[in-house]
């Protein structure tokens, strides 16, 4: 099949011999990849018992693939008993330090999937950075408009799922699919639903779903790009939409050329005067993280685990790596 970069609008369907969904294609994704900068430090705190839980929760709470792992086991039926949690703290607690080390352990050992998203030519790296981005700059307008700060931080951890279960999808079957980004707020939506019949947004709110994640953090992830487009999650989606143009700002150095819609920053209660501040400051509690990250740390780390130890590399992991282990 050749590479997609930008095919002319197709009025129904995707290229492919049959309808794709969204579900079809998250169901090929067993879990989130891990940030190989946070799993050797998370680790460390780990393999000692005295180490404070708050600095585990705060660790797990900067990696997308381990706090959702640790959400979704906190509210399966064996742990939930019919109730609810919605933020890393309360799972953490729910699930238990041997089971957090667990899964960490699984993540260290299971590196093959802790690759560059090649659909979206973003490496592991730049894919952290972004989500991470995103999550303090939703925290931080959760803050300003008095909505719950946790499920905020959660929503913007999380908005690029999608990416990684698109990217997955094609990996395994062999699509040679390119999306080129493009400016806020469609960046590269257009381009996925003439390929493929639908866009990340709904493919994220889709695996969202299938791992029980709650509505109110699921459909702000599908209405990212159109946050009109819901009712009942309007302010939770105009809060994404907003926190994706302060993280592209800060990852990119300099402000996106067009403001967030006015009805979105209205909906918010937001000036867009503002953005500029919110913008220096997502900054600086990102550099602080990185530095957090990078203190003490040698590009290459061992993690050593009861069966021997694992090699975890400082920021990126090559496609050559996973084709070796795929």
């Amino acid at each position: 099949m050749p590479i997609i970069q930008g095919m002319p609008p197709l009025h129904s369907a995707s290229p492919f011999a049959h309808c794709l969904t969204p579900d079809e294609v998250v169901r090929q994704l067993r879990h989130l990849p891990s940030a190989p900068r946070v799993l050797p430090r998370l680790k460390n705190l780990l393999v000692d018992p005295n180490s404070p839980m708050s600095e585990v929760v705060g660790l797990i709470r900067l990696d997308p693939g381990i706090a959702a792992r640790v959400l979704q086991i906190g509210n399966s039926a064996y742990y939930s008993h019919g109730t609810r949690c919605y933020t890393v703290d309360e799972a953490v607690h729910r699930v238990g330090f041997d089971q957090v080390f667990e899964l960490v352990a699984n993540a260290v050992a299971s590196q093959v999937l802790v690759r560059p998203l090649g659909c979206y030519g973003l490496d592991a790296d730049e894919l952290w950075r972004l989500s991470v981005a995103c999550a303090l700059a939703a925290e931080q307008l959760a803050a300003r408009i008095e909505l719950d700060r946790d499920v905020a931080y959660t929503i913007g951890l999380l908005h690029g799922v999608g990416l990684v279960a698109i990217d997955e999808w094609a990996f395994h079957q062999q699509q040679a699919l390119r999306f080129q980004p493009g400016p806020l707020p469609l960046e590269t939506c257009e381009q996925e639903r003439n390929a493929l019949g639908f866009h990340n947004a709904e493919a994220g709110a889709a695996l969202l779903r299938f791992w029980d994640f709650p509505a109110v953090m699921s459909e702000p992830v599908r209405w990212q790009y159109l946050p009109r487009g819901t009712a009942a999650h309007f302010q939770h989606a105009c809060l994404l939409h907003v926190a994706k143009w302060i993280r592209s700002a800060v990852c990119a150095g300099a402000a996106p050329k067009a403001l967030p819609d006015p009805a979105v920053l209205r909906g918010l209660r937001l000036p867009a005067s503002e953005l500029g501040a919110m913008t220096e400051a997502v900054t600086s509690r990102l550099e602080a993280v990185n530095s957090m990250l990078d203190a003490g740390l040698p590009d290459k780390s061992i993690v050593m685990f009861p069966n021997g130890g694992r090699e975890i590399t400082g920021h990126t992991v090559k496609r050559s790596f996973i084709d070796r282990y795929a």
